[in-house]
This record gives structure tokens, sequence and C-alpha cells, in this order.
């Protein structure tokens, strides 16, 4: 039996508790063979779509999503559609939790986990009933998900208690691609459209403010470095990393007179040394951070230092 059928026959959010063991069991399976669906050209089926678990535990609202749980320090660990999943649900939880104006950076409120060796997503949601979040929660999660291309997707609402013990903690980078998505939502946009994340660029970067430990691109006396330095530090800054990307047109945004076309050629040095990858669109080029040289490419953001490979001579 799956786990909805189970759920279902079980009664739902009602669930008694000798119903958690196996309700749990099925739980982690399901998050399992979703993990494994995200790895495929097409994810999920009308009959047998990827599952996220939703819960409420009277303080949080909770998200079990089938993705490595490594979420929380390494941008690399997910796939792009797995990402979108990812942005999409911490839409819907931003959606169901209505939490103040973001203004500070103090006002970030996203946590993350690990439920059944998968992420867990938690958000305050002091006095959310499970019974309501049973009837309003896949009607959010579906308005999310509804645009991802090649996946299908539903939220089941268990017990908390199925989820296991929620031990959560900040994403772990002030500049997060969680945080992003967060923001992005709060903002009013769309976290799992790379487009309406675009539109809201610089109010998030006014939110997230400077990186940690910001670089000095600015000061480096070769113009080509320069420019790949702050290209990097800008595409950083708002976590386009794998699944978040950007008209590659746009890499030449915030450079005046012969710097535009100089950061076209550097964004071109870029993708050529595999530093940004490249995503086909309809009519256009996207590019996003390569999530396997993240090591280069932050030590070329701080310190200027080029990786093998990377060839800034554009002349």
């Amino acid at each position: 039996m799956s786990l909805a059928d189970e759920l279902a026959a079980a009664g739902g959010v009602a669930a008694p508790s000798q119903a958690t063991a196996r309700l749990r069991d099925l739980l982690a399976d399901s998050l399992r063979h979703g993990a494994a669906e995200l790895g495929q050209k097409r994810s999920g089926t009308r009959d047998d779509p990827v599952t996220v678990a939703l819960a409420a535990d009277g303080e949080r609202l909770l998200a079990a999503v089938p993705v490595s749980a490594a979420l929380h320090a390494d941008i690399g660990a997910l796939s792009d559609r797995a990402w979108l999943l990812v942005a999409a649900v911490v839409g819907a939880l931003v959606d169901l939790t209505a939490p103040p104006a973001l203004t500070t950076p103090e006002g970030f409120a996203l946590r993350v986990g690990e439920s059944a060796g998968h992420a867990l997503l938690g958000y305050p949601a002091r006095g959310l009933e499970p019974g309501e979040l049973e009837e309003f929660g896949p009607l959010a999660f579906e308005d999310h998900t509804g645009g991802i291309d090649r996946l299908r997707a539903q939220a089941l609402v268990v017990p908390a208690v199925v989820l296991g013990e929620a031990i959560l903690r900040d994403p772990i980078g002030s500049h997060h691609p969680l945080r992003v998505a967060e923001a992005v939502r709060r903002l009013g946009g769309l976290p799992a459209e790379p487009t309406s994340v675009e539109d809201h660029e610089e109010a998030v970067l006014a939110l997230l403010g400077a990186r940690q430990a910001p670089s000095r691109a600015h000061e480096d006396p070769d113009p080509a470095r320069r420019v790949a330095r702050r290209i990097l530090q800008r595409l950083d800054g708002m976590g386009k990393w794998g699944g978040y990307h950007t008209d590659f047109a746009h890499l030449a945004r915030g450079f005046a007179g012969n710097d535009r076309q100089l950061a076209s050629d550097v964004g071109e040095a870029l993708l050529a040394a595999g530093l940004l990858a490249e995503k086909p669109s309809v009519g256009q080029r996207h590019v996003f951070l390569n999530p396997r040289r993240a090591g280069d490419i932050r030590r070329l953001i701080e310190s200027g230092e080029e990786p093998s490979g990377l060839s800034l001579d554009t002349k």
C-alpha cells in the first residue's frame, strides 16, 4: 500500500499513534523513491507522483522533501529539478504561514534539518492547526509546483510525529539559495521561477546585504579579471547555483561603456572554463554557477586566483 493510501486509511492527520511506525516506514520509502525520480529525465507520474510530506507541530510548519539533507551546506547537492522543487516548497511554506514583511536579514525564518535521511524544511507557524494544513497545504504546494517542467508532484499532510524529532538550523551561508527563495516569495515573487527571481534581484540583494568576508573585486588591476570577479560575485550573491539561472545577456548588468562588451567576452570565457554552466532555453541562453566548481569560483572571487583552464585574454 502506498503512503497516500495508508495515510487515508489511518485517518490522515488524525491517525492513531499505533499507525505511526507504519507511516514512518512508508514515508522513508516514498522519499527514497522521490529522490531517485528527481534524477530522471521526467520525475513522477500521474499515478505515482514525487511526494513531499507536510506537518504542523503547533510551533512550526514542516516539510520533508525527497532531496539530500546536505542541502543546508552543500549548494551542489541537488540537481536543477530537485532545487526547483525545494524552492516551490519554500514558496508554499511562506504562503501557508503569512509571515510579516521581510525588512532586515534578521527576519529570515526558514530552517533546515533532516527526516528519514532527507531534507526537512521548517517555518514558524504557531497556532497552525493540522486540520487546516490538511485542507490548504496540498493546494498551496500545487500552486508552486504546477509549472515545473517534467515534474509530477504531490503534498501529503501527515501527523507531525511521523517526521520524527525535528532539529532545525540556519542554512549555512548568508546568501544560501534557500534564503534567496524565502526572500523572493516574501517580496511577492515565485521562487521556483528563475525569471521571477531575476525580477526581484535588486530587492533581494538589498535584504541579504554584503556577503560574509566580501571580496575586493572592484580593486583588481586586471580589467578582465576584475569583470570576471564582479560577475561571479553577483551571481553568487543571488544564489545562482544550479536551479537558479540567469539570461546570459544579463551578465553585463551594472557595467558601462566598453566594459559591457568585455563582460560578454568574459562570460564566454567563464563558460568555456566550466565555471558557468549553460541551460538551453527557448530563444535565450541561460547560465548558472557550476556547483562542482564552487571552490574555484570562491577563490577567484575572493583572491583573484585564476583556476586552470580559464583564459581571460579577451583581446
